[in-house]
This record gives structure tokens, sequence and C-alpha cells, in this order.
């Protein structure tokens, strides 16, 4: 199935509540797109535009060739008719059906032949092993066991995209795990374009081909989830994305350098800046390492908290009047109060304008 195309769609409530707001995105075909962002961002006023359970105010919406919404042309292509699958928050199964009849509930609607059904049925269940729960009724299984059976029964239908808006986000925190690894396992397996609604970076980043990162109904970024981690767009990209928060220090324009709190960072001359210029550097955890001993372009700092995590240590430290959380392996146990030396990692600097927005390596 070709890409699904959103020019320029806005969604308003009530005349003066923007929940989304002039998106333009193209979801590529067979990726596993993940709508991202803080609560009431419009994440899932956009899935349910694209699954046509909603309304755009404006805009158009294209799903391969086909012209599935547009105001102007007074079209909009009935759910039924858009060859998608839809799984809920709420998997809403039917308790008093078995897991196989939950699973064709759809095909038999749609009066698909019984050796057909058996046939798609015995090949998604095996697929999303829940072959051996068909005669179970859902109230009989776990929460991960019924979000596979919400998944099979709209892979049954074989719809050409998947959307999925926060399926885990009711599972404890191991289930959550084990299923990322079957979704990204299922995505592979059957080529499907995915769409999927989280606030959850951590699945965004684990599972995604592509991130569209949006905010108060405005998309952000929309790229591959580590080139957004690498290189965001602008600091609410930063912000958002990376555990723990990306450290941001204020910092101004000096002889080629980025001076921000006690720290001398050389800049590429590719990069575009003035002399005085004040900007703003996003540093992320694991771009800063500790030294014992000196060094002219390092800065000093104090040891505030250590926290061990197993493989890692979380330090917190504190350089002149900025806190910033340092994430470690190969350092020494330090302790609070103890004085480190502070190194950002070369070619690791996001450097943001006054406006917040990422600054742009010159074409020259």
């Amino acid at each position: 199935m070709p890409d699904i195309v959103l020019d320029s769609i806005s969604r308003t409530y009530g005349g003066s509540v923007k929940a989304v707001h002039d998106l333009t995105l193209t979801v590529p075909d067979g990726s596993f797109t993940t709508l991202l962002g803080p609560s009431g961002c419009g994440k899932t006023t956009t899935l349910r535009m694209i699954a046509g359970l909603d309304m755009p105010t404006s805009g158009t919406i294209y799903i391969g060739d086909q012209l599935a919404f547009s105001l102007e042309r007074g079209r909009s292509l009935p759910p039924a008719k858009r060859n998608l699958g839809l799984v809920f928050q709420s998997y809403a199964l039917w308790p008093h059906l078995t897991v196989a009849k939950n699973i064709t509930f759809g095909l038999e609607v749609q009066r698909v032949d019984k050796i057909e059904t058996a046939r798609r049925l015995e090949e998604v269940a095996t697929a999303l092993q829940i072959d051996n729960l068909l005669s179970r009724y859902t109230s009989e299984l776990s929460g991960g066991q019924q979000q596979r059976v919400a998944i099979a029964r709209v892979l049954v239908m074989r719809p050409a995209t998947l959307l999925l808006d926060e399926p885990l986000s009711n599972l404890d925190a191991t289930l959550r795990m084990d299923m990322r690894v079957e979704l990204k396992r299922l995505h592979k397996e059957t080529g499907a374009t995915i769409i999927y609604v989280t606030h959850d970076q951590l699945e965004a980043l684990t599972m995604s081909t592509h991130i569209a990162l949006m905010q108060s109904g405005e998309l952000q970024q929309f790229a591959p989830p580590l080139e957004i981690y690498a290189r965001p767009a602008n600091k609410l990209a930063a912000e958002f994305l990376g555990n723990p928060r990306i450290n941001l220090l204020d910092g101004v324009i000096a002889s080629g350098c980025v001076v921000c709190e006690g720290l001398q960072l050389t800049l590429s001359p590719e990069i575009a800046v003035t002399e005085g210029e004040k900007i703003t550097v996003g540093l992320r955890a694991e771009e800063l390492r500790l030294h014992p001993t000196s060094s002219p372009s390092w800065a000093e700092a104090h040891v505030t908290t250590a926290l061990p995590t197993g493989s890692d240590w979380y330090y917190h430290i504190k350089m002149n009047s900025k806190t910033l959380i340092v994430r470690q392996n190969d350092t020494p146990n330090l302790q609070p109060g103890d004085v480190v030396y502070v190194e950002a990692i070369p070619n690791t600097l996001k450097l943001f304008d006054s406006n917040g927005c990422a600054l742009i390596v010159s074409s020259a």
C-alpha cells in the first residue's frame, strides 16, 4: 500500500480549541510510525482522523492513491472502506465469546466462507502465539494475551495499515517490554504499515522506524528515532526524547567557541553563529565525562548525588549554579562532595538559538 499523506490537517473543537493545527505528514508505506507527545498534544485525534472516526476541520487525507477526506471536495470515505485496522487502548473484547470467535467475528460479519476463516484464524493465531488459547474465554486471559487477541482480531481482516492507540498502557512494566518485542517482530514479519500512538518515549525509540513528535497540536519533528535523539530540531524535541532529560546550558559565542558555566566548547567552523551570540547548549547525560584532574577547557564541579543502577552510575553534579546529570559506566565510585572536572565529548553538542530552534549548519 502506498504512503498515507496528511496535508494541512486541522481539527478544532468549539470553534476555538485547536486539537491539531496545520499538520502535514507523510507516513511511509511499510513503516512503523509513532505519533509521540505529551497528553493533549493531538496524537490520538490525528489517529482518529486517519481512521475516519473524527472529521478534520480543514485539510486533506490520502490513503495511497485514494482521497479519504477533503472538505473542499465534499469527500469523506467511511471508516469501513479505508482498509485500516484499529486497536483501541481498551481492547473491547467480547466476554461471552471464545478467543477464536472474537478473532473471527469480523470475518463472519463479512460472510467469509468457513474454510478461509479457519485458515486465516490458524495463520494469525500462530503468528501471535495464541493458537493454544483459542477455546478459552477472554476473561480467562492475562492482559498481554488479551492484547494479542485484540491485534489478531484486526490482522485477520488483512488491513493494509494497523492503527494502535496506546495498546500497552494497561500492562505492567515487564509485560510491556515483552509486547514491544512482539510488535516489532509482527511488523517485520507482516510488512504492514503501523501507526502507533504513545506518550512513552522508550516505546517510540525501541519500536519505531519513524517518530512524529507532536506538541500542542503541531508537528515538531518527523524523522527516524535515533536522528531525533542525536539531532533534535528544537529544544522541545531535545527535552522530550531521552532519559534522563537532556542537560541545557546557557552559553555565549566567543572566538569560535561557546562558553557556558565554565565549560569552553570548540565549535566546528561550519556552524553558523556570530561573535557574542547567546545560545543554548544541549548535552545528554552520556555525552559528559568526569575526571579527577583538571584541564583548561574543563569545568570544576561537585558531586551532589550518586545513583547506581547496576551497569551505570548516574551522578548529579553542581557546576557553578547549574545542576547536571551525568551517566558513566567506567568511573570509580564517586561520593557526594567529591570534586570532579567536566568534559563534553566532542561533536555531540546540540545548539539552539534564542527561539529554541536548532542552529543550522551552513551549506557554505
